[in-house]
């Protein structure tokens, strides 16, 4: 078979996909200015994140809802109801968190509304299986960031004791357990090897350049910034950036092998441990369930 043609669905897996219905609260003064260890320009990539969030994951949103009508597996069927509830939900609490930031000088409305329009565009221009293509790429990167947090303490460590490392641990929690959804719709509604291969390129080449001009533009607004000592050091710093690394960098490009799937990553045990450290009888956030 070549990398043009489809690829038959493999059986979907029984996966928690499960709601969680979380609230987290951002009192003014609980964040320090550059919130992430510290670091100037980590503070400000993060920010610029959370501000794509809440339009990236309505588009997201959008992209496998159009397609919901169209799967048969029942099992997916579920798993997609529950990638949409998750979503919505991951959208709304970044909002919240933004809010907290733009308070603090981020930008954060602002980049919202860019990508917002850019993501709008790209329904009214692109066919409805690009779309999911692109869905399906981000969503690995997501997973893929994701998991990585979820397993490397120096990653945790940036965050601190804060509620921005609760929305992250919990938001990386959730983007493990779905990261097979949109992939799988892409796969069942006969999306082609080439295509996702192609779509990733591209989506890849727009995220990138998205997160480096936003930032900069981002950290011309910091005072911080204007400190040739402060930014050196930051810069030098993200060199050796925990979320650089050459295990994230073979993980994200792993996508682009023929024949790739999610699930070739196993985190089964990743995700039983952090559901119980987050959420089981005694877990961190489980107070913050409504």
């Amino acid at each position: 078979m070549t990398t043009t043609g489809n690829l038959a669905p493999r059986p979907v897996p029984r996966r928690t996909v499960h709601v969680r219905r979380v609230r987290f609260s951002h009192p003014d003064g609980a964040l320090r200015r550059h919130y992430v260890d510290g670091d100037l320009v980590m503070s400000h990539v993060l920010a610029v994140l959370s501000a794509t969030f809440p339009p990236g994951e309505d588009f997201f949103v959008r992209a496998v809802r159009h397609y919901r009508d169209q799967i048969t597996d029942l099992e997916l069927t579920a798993q997609v109801r529950g990638f949409i509830g998750q979503e919505v939900v991951h959208g709304r609490e970044h909002d919240h968190l933004n809010q907290a930031l733009r308070q603090m000088g981020y930008p954060t409305q602002l980049i919202h509304r860019f990508i917002d329009k850019v993501l709008i565009l790209f329904d009214r221009a692109l066919p409805a299986r690009v779309r999911l293509g692109f869905t399906a790429g981000l969503e690995h990167y997501t997973a893929t960031i994701a998991e990585h947090l979820l397993t490397d303490p120096r990653a945790q460590a940036l965050l601190g004791d804060t509620e921005v490392r609760s929305i992250l641990l919990w938001h990386a929690l959730e983007e493990s357990e779905h990261k097979a959804v949109a992939f799988d719709v892409y796969r069942a509604v006969g999306g082609t090897e080439r295509m996702r291969i192609w779509t990733m390129r591209v989506i890849s080449t727009l995220l990138i350049a998205h997160v480096v001009a936003a930032t900069a533009l981002s950290m011309l607004t910091d005072r911080a910034t204007y400190n040739p000592i402060r930014l050196v050091h930051s810069l030098a710093r993200l060199r050796h950036s925990p979320f650089l690394t050459r295990e994230v960098i073979r993980a994200l490009r792993a996508y682009n092998r023929r024949r790739f799937h999610p699930d070739d990553i196993d985190s089964t045990q990743l995700l039983e441990h952090w559901r119980a450290e987050l959420f089981g009888p005694q877990g961190t956030l489980t107070g913050k369930l409504k």
